[in-house]
């Protein structure tokens, strides 16, 4: 072959190969290898996640409200609630027998009506005590008059200073006597009021709304003030789970947060936290956190409750937690592209479950190493499997 021939051909080689270049460039990559290992991988999807937390406690009443006798040695006559009742502001709640203090009050009153005819005596002999002194005090005047002109002698003189003094002595001793009988109807009345108290003490009356929770008292017998509640309510009859909390998840929890209370049986009764404690027990570690539920007859104080509380919701990418590898303060994830793995580093956000929201590194639709970490490295060649990302997601747990 000429040479003329080789530079031709060479030429029209050269043209062939400018005019495949942009064809190949659009080619579709080449497929993995046939050795290259399978590898289940799920899509990154946007989704809502709602982080919980788990505690479990005691129902409790919020606040307790006991209810005792305030006075000493009476019998308890009749009863007008048991457990379970729920009582008003004012309501009687039983009633004392009262035949005992209705005999005092009756001695009371008539010993006050003693002193109201001792106080009418003792004015009257005032009276009669002012009359005799200003009459003796009168005759005295008259007597020194006449002793000066020399009409009567000192004898009459002495008789009339004697008389005036005895007068008033009387006159002194009289009104005495009157201030003695109004305190006599002071104790009297005193008295009287005492006792009119204590009968209005024999009915024990609820001091708030509320739910009965436990009743001591019990027909006959007789009470004292020292001797314990008869009745004990929960105030407003609210009820609410008493849970303790690890140090760890205390953070999270705040007051107004929602929460889902699981009783015994299948019952689920509403709540919003109250109160998260300030101060958590050096030897166990826990805190607590007060949850207020909604009314509900299957409330029981002092029975087990779960609740789930919402700590946080978001709204955007989604990924199963076995997806991302977390090393010290770093998280990544292995991404799929073009067959090759490739690692890249996120931000999390909130975790629910088997489930994790990526607020950085991801998009839509990229597919992720449904378990990272265990078989493939950066730039190994896989052939990729989708996954259920539900499964996924409960395996995870």
């Amino acid at each position: 072959m000429t040479p003329a021939s080789l530079r031709s051909r060479a030429v029209l080689l050269a043209l062939f190969l400018s005019a495949a270049a942009p064809a190949l460039a659009e080619a579709p990559a080449a497929p993995p290898p046939p050795d290259a290992p399978s590898i289940s991988v799920v899509k990154a999807r946007t989704g809502e996640l709602v982080a919980r937390t788990v505690v479990t406690g005691t129902l409790t009443p919020r606040e307790t409200v006991t209810v005792g006798a305030d006075v000493d040695g009476l019998r308890i006559e009749e009863l007008f609630a048991d457990e379970g009742d729920r009582v008003e502001q004012g309501q009687v709640l039983a009633r004392l027998a009262t035949d005992i203090v209705d005999v005092d009050i009756a001695q009371a009153e008539a010993k006050l009506a003693r002193a109201e005819a001792a106080i009418t005596q003792s004015r009257a002999l005032v009276d009669e005590a002012q009359s005799a002194d200003t009459e003796a005090s009168a005759s005295l005047a008259r007597t020194r008059a006449l002793s000066g002109k020399g009409i009567v002698g000192q004898d009459v003189l002495d008789t009339r200073v004697s008389a005036a003094a005895s007068a008033a002595a009387r006159l002194a001793s009289a009104r005495q006597g009157v201030a003695l009988a109004e305190a006599d109807r002071a104790s009297a009345e005193a008295d009287r009021r005492l006792l009119l108290l204590r009968r209005s003490k024999a009915e024990i009356k609820a001091p708030t709304d509320g739910l009965v929770l436990q009743r001591q008292a019990r027909l006959g017998a007789v009470v004292s003030s020292a001797g314990g509640a008869l009745f004990e309510l929960a105030r407003g009859g609210e009820i609410e789970l008493d849970a303790a909390v690890s140090e760890t998840a205390l953070g999270r929890l705040q007051p107004g947060q929602p929460a889902t209370v699981s009783l015994g049986g299948s019952a689920e009764v509403s709540g919003r936290v109250r109160l998260v404690s300030p101060r958590v027990d050096r030897a166990t570690r826990l805190g607590s956190v007060r949850v207020t539920l909604d009314a509900s007859p299957l409330l029981r104080s002092g029975a087990f409750a779960r609740a789930s509380i919402e700590t946080a919701r978001a709204q955007g990418l989604v990924v199963p937690r076995s997806a991302v590898v977390t090393s010290g303060s770093r998280d990544t994830i292995q991404v799929v592209r073009e067959g090759r793995i490739e690692t890249r580093e996120v931000k999390l956000g909130v975790q629910s479950g088997g489930d994790v929201e990526v607020t950085e590194g991801l998009a839509p639709g990229d597919e992720v190493v449904a378990t990272a970490g265990t078989f493939v490295r950066d730039g190994d060649a896989v052939r990729p499997i989708p996954a259920d990302p539900t499964q996924t997601a409960e395996a995870a747990r």
